[in-house]
């Protein structure tokens, strides 16, 4: 087992939340918590796939749109996925730019790492160039792969004008109006495309952590 430093995620996410919290009302931070908790009481996590299931068999559209199929990935070894919300979450973009920092760190286990997410290719590609990333993003549109994971969620009607208050046009990066969502997820899959580590939490300011990949990836190999 590597004893190599946690990456500094969790320490961006808190900076983050430092200087992003105090700016939020009571009301919307109310709002905010009944949502998670009504999230969190839905049971989706447990429901979600987990260490030990077989992951379904995909095959997505990259940021060029080409297609790249999990058959293809797994030819070459394990696959990190990465569920994300979006290229506006900002909580998504933190452990996006963690997983590029840890990129060489991942494939020297001889893995390959790719995100997904329900956004359009166009807005992948924007992101792609715009954090210089090194790893393929994949548009699962209208959540047809995050829904065989069991990970998707309806964004409660409560938070949609709070959403738009800042901005934000889920419909409009999406390419469609349900306003549905995979909550963050994070799983490794063998070449027999067994799950071999699952990481599913609807809270989504908590991601998981890229040593802790690296570390389980070291440890399959054992």
């Amino acid at each position: 087992m590597s004893t190599t430093p946690r990456s500094s995620l969790q320490e961006a996410i808190d900076a983050f939340q430092q200087e992003m919290l105090p700016q939020i009302s009571d009301n919307v931070a109310a709002t905010m918590q009944a949502a998670m908790t009504d999230l969190k009481q839905s049971g989706l996590e447990n429901n979600a796939k987990t260490t030990g299931d077989i992951c379904p068999d995909f095959t997505l559209p990259n940021a060029d749109k080409k297609a790249v199929s999990l058959d293809a990935l797994l030819e070459k070894g394990p696959v990190v996925i990465s569920f994300y919300r979006g290229a506006w979450c900002p909580y998504c973009n933190l452990e996006i730019n963690a997983l590029q920092a840890k990129l060489a760190a991942i494939q020297s286990q001889g893995a390959s790492l790719i995100a997904i997410t329900p956004q359009l290719p166009d807005k992948s590609l924007e992101q792609i160039k715009e954090k210089s990333l090194g790893f393929e993003i994949l548009s699962d549109q209208k959540n047809r792969l995050a829904r065989q994971f069991g990970l998707v969620f309806t964004l409660p009607e409560t938070l949609r004008p709070v959403y738009t208050d800042w901005g934000i046009d889920i419909p409009e990066h999406n390419g469609d109006d349900s306003f549905e969502l995979p909550v963050p997820a994070t799983y490794i899959v063998g070449q027999d495309k067994k799950i071999r580590y699952a990481f599913v939490n609807v809270d989504y300011t908590q991601r998981l952590e890229p040593d802790i990949i690296i570390e389980q990836l070291e440890a399959c190999r054992t």
